[in-house]
């Protein structure tokens, strides 16, 4: 593996391949994070929360109490860490949890617990509520808060250049994500491809956004659909992972050529949209001149690719809805089934294999919409999410990770097992109270899901 950079010396184009291979860890070392983003709400009014007074900055600053040190912009607390986990702030105030490093499902569901706990003790002094759905159901764009965070503000001047819905993704969306690492190249080339072909499979059984501004939006995952139309640039099912010789070099010229948002100096923002990486690495930036970038720089900049999985030095499987607290730790658990069994990641790129590259975007927009009904070669989306599932049972039986009742992890799978046995997604369970006992109510939705 190269070398990467000595502050003494401008980044190669090798330096920024070898930050990728760098993620490379031996089996015993690999571990598994998860994230997740929730929507804050009024507790009677259903409004959403500002920044202050009595918002997200006094909830920030009251989970202090439990161990949680500050993270400053400026004047601003904008997020908190403890050890390796973090609670960050979206772009129109959803609350996340970023996850340690943990060893087993086990674990990430006591962090999860744990961190849902003291978020409402706090909230209840304030207030306000939690809710997991990938869209904010009755919200418009206008009525969101913006929350003071420089990065924030650059993404929003931007977004509107280069897609309709990008402010969208920003404001009203919540995601649950799962974050795995690989071996080697070939290892990580082996999980790439396969989840990413697989991603829509996530999505449709975890779809949980079927409302916009109230009403039914035509979509089981509006949260899906927004990343259709954010920006083509940074977005999407990238078609080269699946063509021959993909690796890390392959990764990091994508990501060369991704335009830029921003560099970070002196701890502020400069704005840098739409420029080029290469140009930096060349020193000419008229808003930078004569610098040329760090290896942070290329760390930060991959983290404003938003692809359906994304590399770091660790994969980020990015297709679901945020949901209920009993599905939080079943994304995580159903991709460790798949990544960390070489049996199971084998037995599920069987499942996809011979998907033809112009499938993958179309099945991407169709799960959207049509959820487990949708259908990729000849087979509906919900018969291929049985199978997955079933693949990821056994791989997290064979891990045999037990806790302390000496159960293994697969159990996290059982709510997803319901939702393929009866091909009806969370969205369209959330329709079927709407059209019944809420009587076109979406707002009923917070009262009825809140954590």
């Amino acid at each position: 593996m190269a070398e990467i950079a000595c502050k003494d010396r401008p980044l190669t184009f090798q330096d920024l391949v070898a930050w990728f291979d760098k993620g490379s860890k031996p089996k015993s070392a690999w571990r598994v994070g998860a994230e997740h983003e929730k929507f804050v709400f009024r507790l009677g009014s259903h409004e959403p929360v500002p920044y202050e007074p009595n918002g997200i900055k006094a909830l920030l600053n009251g989970l202090t109490r439990y161990g949680w040190t500050p993270v400053m912009e400026g004047e601003n607390v904008i997020a908190l860490e403890r050890g390796m986990a973090n609670v960050s702030l979206e772009p129109g105030g959803q609350f996340e949890l970023s996850g340690a490093p943990l060893e087993t499902i086990h674990d990430i569901c006591e962090e999860t617990g744990q961190h849902l706990q003291e978020v409402k003790v706090v909230a209840d002094e304030l207030g306000v509520g939690f809710l997991g759905l990938g869209y904010t159901p009755i919200w418009r764009r206008d009525q969101v808060p913006v929350m003071p965070k420089g990065r924030y503000k650059i993404m929003r001047e931007y977004m509107p250049k280069v897609g309709n819905l990008g402010l969208d993704m920003m404001f009203r969306t919540c995601t649950v994500q799962a974050n795995l690492d690989f071996g080697s190249e070939a290892d990580m080339v082996a999980k790439f491809r396969t989840s990413l072909a697989l991603q829509p499979i996530c999505t449709a059984l975890f779809a949980n956004s079927p409302f916009v501004e109230g009403k039914p939006s035509g979509f089981v995952s509006a949260r899906a659909n927004v990343w259709t139309d954010t920006d083509p640039d940074r977005t999407g099912m990238l078609d080269f992972v699946f063509r021959d010789g993909f690796g890390f070099e392959t990764y990091a010229k994508y990501a060369l050529d991704v335009p830029m948002y921003f560099a970070k100096r002196d701890g502020r923002y400069i704005d840098l949209a739409g420029r080029s990486f290469r140009e930096f690495m060349e020193g000419k930036l008229a808003e930078l001149p004569g610098e040329k970038p760090t290896i942070k720089d290329w760390a930060d900049h991959t983290t404003t690719i938003f692809p359906e999985v994304r590399l770091k030095q660790y994969l980020e499987m990015r297709g679901a809805d945020s949901g209920p607290w009993s599905r939080l730790c079943a994304l995580p658990a159903l991709w460790t089934g798949i990544f960390y069994d070489s049996a199971a990641l084998a037995a599920a790129w069987d499942l996809c294999k011979e998907w033809r590259i112009e499938d993958h975007e179309r099945l991407r927009a169709d799960v959207a919409r049509r959820g487990l009904k949708a259908e990729i070669a000849g087979r509906s989306v919900q018969e291929v999410a049985k199978d997955m599932l079933a693949i990821a049972r056994e791989g997290l039986k064979r891990r045999n990770r037990l806790s302390g009742g000496l159960v293994d992890e697969s159990g996290y799978l059982a709510e997803l097992d319901e939702i393929a046995a009866s091909g009806v997604t969370p969205a369209e369970r959330l329709l079927e109270l709407y059209n019944g006992p809420w009587k076109g109510d979406a707002g009923r939705v917070f009262e009825a899901f809140a954590y």
